[in-house]
């Protein structure tokens, strides 16, 4: 009786202490079981070692400072292999050689689930852009293809120039600008060009809102939103709001479309008259607009910096361009084929490469649908997620000596497989690398042609040593806010 009694009592405090309260200590009894489950399980003798400490300590590090964490991990461990829980979910953590050739080809580890769980920034619509059916993910793989093949592409290259003209020219004819602000505004615009519709892209206060929307998704996006989804903090609140809006924008733009029935020539108009479904079309402008807006953002960022503080790759640019404007006895870049930018631009092509090798902050995640497999003798059960840090081969300076240096000179190593993985790997490639390309040399083109420039500190005078790229910032690889900027001086807007 009095153990009833005391039942009784302790359900009456608990539910006198309202909501708010009974919801974290439930929250942080979650925590404490999760904890107390993984101190109890056993290492098998073919498991990756573990991280020591409680797993709850790998939570914050490996999504705020992942470049150092992940480094920190296989020098606590002492192994090139590693292992350590995000709440329940198992994550094997992999680098050399070996390793990355089994990452980039093991049939049953899958990109979708991987990126789902770990990264989180994508707004989540269900059916629309999260747990679709592998149908109707490939149909998105084989649209984007379409968007890419030679005919729409070459459209879509006037386009690209046209709205690099608007917006350089609202930069006026000299000053500074932080490159993380002005350029990933303009691969924004270019990206809303190529992979929405004319409605968004002519409309600047949209897209502006957009960008805005975009960015709350990546601020929001905390441990808490991406392992507690269902936690209503008010940063997981946000992202709702901010992915109903990115909604909203989205379908009202393809009613619109259907309502007034003028055609356009744009990838909406190209999905439209494919008969896709709407979930597909407004998943496929949703989901591609930041996974295309945000690498492409970054390099473009990264690539006009290094220019600007290496004046002999600068002038090498521009004379590249220079001789393709010659070659087309125009003097506009919108003359030049899309066969020549592709085929005939290797300064701006080891330009590209060499800045996403050394300011690409990439993590590559998969989740192993199973079976269990092996990497370098370690067992990666079925379940568990698997992230190989792009960092362990691009900045390995056995590979690239000095490997934090900016030289697109430098040569590709010799008989390594899987030595430059800047577009992925294997049987994961970046599905919009071709279009990526090209904006990136439209960009590059205009602006070596249109300005000059150079890297500046905070105070306005010349930079030395250049920023460094900080691998610890997933998104934009970017120096801490204020610490540099691009000064310049407008000589003339190319078409």
């Amino acid at each position: 009786m009095p153990y009833c009694l005391g039942l009784q009592t302790a359900a009456d405090a608990f539910r006198s202490i309202g909501l708010a309260t009974q919801f974290t200590l439930a929250v942080v009894i979650f925590l404490l079981i999760v904890t107390v489950t993984s101190a109890l399980q056993k290492d098998g003798v073919d498991s990756p070692p573990s991280l020591p400490g409680s797993s709850l300590f790998a939570i914050y590090p490996f999504f705020r400072r992942r470049y150092d964490f992940l480094n920190w991990g296989f020098h606590a461990t002492g192994h090139s292999v590693f292992k350590f829980n995000l709440l329940r979910n198992t994550v094997v953590v992999v680098s050399g050689e070996s390793a990355r050739q089994t990452f980039f080809t093991a049939k049953g580890l899958d990109l979708t689930e991987g990126f789902k769980i770990l990264s989180g920034a994508i707004p989540m619509v269900r059916g629309v852009t999260s747990d679709l059916q592998t149908r109707r993910i490939h149909l998105i793989h084989k649209r984007l293809a379409n968007v890419q093949r030679n005919g729409p592409l070459s459209e879509l290259i006037p386009c690209i120039l046209e709205d690099s003209r608007r917006l350089m020219e609202s930069w006026g004819t000299a000053g500074k600008f932080d490159p993380f602000e002005k350029v990933y505004e303009l691969t924004f615009q270019l990206t809303i060009r190529s992979i929405s519709c004319t409605e968004i892209a002519d409309d600047p206060a949209l897209v502006a809102r957009l960008k805005k929307l975009y960015d709350d998704l990546d601020t929001g996006t905390t441990p808490a939103t991406v392992l507690l989804p269902w936690l209503p903090t008010p940063a997981m609140i946000k992202k709702l709001w901010s992915t109903k809006e990115i909604y909203d924008i989205v379908t009202k733009a393809i009613s619109d479309r259907e309502q007034s029935g003028v055609h356009h020539n744009d990838t909406l108009q190209m999905l439209l008259d494919a008969g896709d479904d709407k979930l597909v079309v407004v998943g496929f402008i949703m989901g591609l607009l930041i996974a295309g807006a945000r690498a492409t953002g970054t390099t473009a960022s990264w690539l006009l910096t290094f220019l600007g503080g290496h004046t002999d790759w600068r002038n090498k640019a521009a004379a590249e361009v220079e001789k393709l404007l010659s070659a087309s006895n125009s003097k506009r870049l919108a003359s030049i084929p899309l066969e020549v930018w592709e085929a005939e631009t290797p300064v701006l092509d080891a330009i590209i490469r060499e800045t996403t090798r050394v300011a690409q902050p990439h993590t590559a995640m998969r989740r192993n649908l199973g079976p269990d497999l092996y990497i370098d003798n370690k067992l990666i059960p079925s379940g568990a997620y698997v992230i190989y840090p792009f960092s362990d081969v691009h900045l390995d300076p056995e590979l690239y000596p000095d490997p934090w240096k900016f030289d697109p000179a430098r040569k590709e190593p010799d008989g390594v497989p899987y030595s430059y993985v800047g577009w992925g790997g294997g049987k994961t490639t970046c599905l919009g690398t071709r279009l990526a390309k090209v904006e990136l040399k439209l960009i590059t083109a205009m602006f070596v042609l249109g300005f000059e420039h150079s890297v500046v500190d905070a105070s306005g005078e010349p930079m030395y040593p250049l920023p460094t790229p900080n691998w610890n910032d997933i998104l934009l690889c970017r120096p801490p806010q204020g610490s540099f900027s691009l000064g310049y001086n407008k000589t003339s807007i190319a078409l």
